[in-house]
């Protein structure tokens, strides 16, 4: 076994190729995808020495299990997890060596929702418009990862080196988010723009790579009716017919009909990837 590749033992629930997305493309219907959490999928790249914007895994709360066919320096941030390698621990936030032929076995989630697995080198899929990230609503990019497959790799370009800098924040235990209102802010009635203001949601369990949706006061429209189709962008607040709020994440649509109460800022979005389901959130101007 000399090829610079790995082979997915365990794909666990849902684990997909990321990297930092396809920017520029949402005239042609196709959003930006790319790591949920870029912080964390930048840590491990620098730890092994990648760029960072190298492609590696992205799992979600039951993590991975793969068998190198060469020797790689391995590494896992994101949501806390054990790391073993052959059954024997290894440590997480730090540069793993893994034989060829070893098990590199991330666990699931202890604390957060998604780890990100990079390799030396990177992972080496064939890129789509400019990126390798695996996008779940257009279908663009690698499939999400199949027991079974076997993804190439990248010859190393750097030094693996540690971690640098302040470790990154655990999950929050109260996930805030500021909101920018609007554009659509008019379309709510005051009463309903107070409560997106003062109450408490909880993150949905029928949170995905597309959104995060939320559980809490319904928001009552001002205006009826549905809009005409509208360009999203990545952070938009969508208020779909429960009144229910929907924070669209890295794999959103890039048009929609209804409306947008609010746009979160993209640095605040890497902790919603993080919340798991029931963490209180709070919408703050």
């Amino acid at each position: 076994m000399t090829d610079r590749a790995f082979a997915v033992v365990r794909s666990g629930a849902l684990t997909s190729v990321q990297d930092r997305g396809r920017a520029g493309h949402a005239h042609l219907g196709v959003p930006r995808s790319g790591a949920l959490d870029g912080p964390a999928a930048d840590l491990a790249n620098r730890i092994v020495g990648n760029r960072t914007d190298a492609a590696l895994l992205e799992t979600t709360l039951t993590g991975c299990t793969v068998r190198t066919r060469r020797t790689v320096v391995a590494a896992v941030t994101g949501a806390h997890c054990a790391v073993t390698v052959d059954g024997r621990p290894a440590p997480w936030g730090a540069a793993v060596r893994v034989p060829a032929g070893a098990l590199l076995d991330v666990g699931p989630a202890l604390r957060g929702v998604r780890s990100y697995v990079a390799f030396s080198g990177g992972i080496a899929v064939e890129p789509v418009l400019g990126s390798r990230a695996t996008d779940l609503l257009s279908g663009l990019g690698p499939p999400p990862l199949t027991d079974g497959a076997v993804l190439p790799l990248g010859a190393p370009e750097g030094r693996p080196g540690h971690a640098l800098g302040a470790p990154l924040p655990a999950p929050p235990s109260e996930l805030t988010l500021r909101l920018r209102p609007g554009p659509r802010a008019d379309w709510f009635t005051p009463a309903s723009l107070r409560a997106l203001a003062t109450a408490t949601y909880r993150v949905s369990s029928a949170s995905n790579r597309i959104g995060l949706r939320t559980e809490g006061p319904a928001l009552e429209r001002a205006v009826p009716g549905e809009l005409p189709s509208e360009g999203l962008v990545l952070g938009a607040v969508q208020v779909p017919p429960d009144g229910r709020p929907l924070v669209f994440l890295a794999d959103h649509p890039t048009t929609g009909g209804y409306p947008v109460v609010g746009v979160v800022p993209e640095r605040d979005l890497a902790a919603a990837a993080q919340a798991v389901p029931g963490t209180p959130l709070r919408f703050v101007h």
